[in-house]
């Protein structure tokens, strides 16, 4: 399907407003506004999220680790909830109990946020099972970190579905670091792709996670393949520009900022606005700063609402234990 002028612009809007979202998150972390025992920023992989999340349908299912944020807002839950839960506040989308890492919205078909490596694979698994069981034409979306492609849930969930045929777009998210072990220290073949002919799986190559469109372009094929077919793992190559957590110092060698610079010469703002650029529609960098004053402003307005919510009661602590 074609991008319209709307379409980018959205597209390019969203990739800013994780940016700034976060970047104001480490902040009010740093302040001890935000608490939790971990704080994991998405900042360089913002592409990654917008290009694959747009491929969907509104009816298929989005399922991540605890590098949550973006894919939430993307999928259409309002900024505001996300930064109330990260305050642990009764707004939040988990009314406060879940936390930064555990950012859900069963209304908008997004599963989480889940802490533990590897843990929601086996459950995209199951969510891809009832819908080929019901019939309903819907595809589950997991984003895996390079990182959990060595653990077990990984292998055996791929395996399953692999057996089953079952709606699944698998998408490694390879950010060349499972916390500071790069992926050729942990990994026999350090090319993850690789791992779909473990299953008889289909693959695509490699995809440029900078380039957002690229992304979109591949997980729509993948999405399709997956409706019809069967199974599908992608990986895609990005860069996080911070530690695996907020707290983390691993880029202080010269060997990580010159890698890291690579990546920054390629930033997925920078590649989304030469491509509108290219397309040549009239006043682009006034827009472009319109989008960023908007953006500014959501996400001021975001941890206000959060500072202005109340705190979750006692007696919050046991609801939604039962059914």
């Amino acid at each position: 399907m074609a991008l319209t002028k709307d379409d980018l612009l959205r597209m390019y809007h969203e990739i800013v407003l994780i940016r700034r979202f976060e970047e104001r998150s480490k902040e009010l972390y740093v302040a001890k506004e935000i608490g939790g025992v971990y704080l994991h920023l998405a900042n360089g992989q913002e592409g990654v999220i917008v290009g694959s999340i747009h491929a969907l349908n509104e009816t298929d299912h989005v399922i991540t680790a605890y590098r949550d944020h973006g894919h939430a807002i993307v999928r259409g839950v309002d900024p505001k909830y996300v930064m109330a839960e990260m305050y642990g506040k009764a707004t939040g989308t988990g009314g406060g109990k879940g936390g930064s890492m555990h950012i859900a919205s069963g209304a908008h078909r997004f599963w989480g946020g889940y802490a533990i490596v590897g843990a929601h694979l086996p459950l995209a698994t199951g969510i891809a099972l009832a819908s080929q069981y019901r019939g309903d034409n819907e595809v589950v979306l997991c984003f895996i970190g390079d990182g959990a492609s060595n653990n077990g849930y990984f292998h055996e969930a791929l395996n399953m579905s692999a057996i089953w045929n079952l709606p699944v777009v698998w998408l490694i998210e390879n950010n060349f670091y499972g916390m500071g072990t790069s992926v050729e220290e942990s990994s026999g073949n350090p090319v993850l792709i690789d791992r779909a002919k473990s299953y008889n799986m289909h693959a695509f190559p490699r995809v440029d996670g900078q380039n957002t469109l690229e992304v979109y372009d591949v997980v729509n094929q993948a999405a399709e393949y997956a409706r019809t077919t069967g199974p599908v793992l992608l990986e895609v190559m990005t860069y996080r520009y911070l530690g695996h957590g907020v707290s983390d110092r691993l880029y202080d060698s010269e060997t990580r900022k010159e890698e890291m610079s690579r990546f920054k010469d390629r930033d997925p703002i920078d590649v989304m606005a030469e491509h509108i650029r290219a397309q040549g529609y009239p006043d682009t960098d006034k827009t472009f700063k319109r989008i960023h004053a908007q953006v500014e402003e959501q996400v001021e307005a975001s941890i206000e609402f959060a500072r202005q919510s109340p705190e979750p009661t006692v007696e919050d602590l046991y609801r939604h234990i039962y059914v």
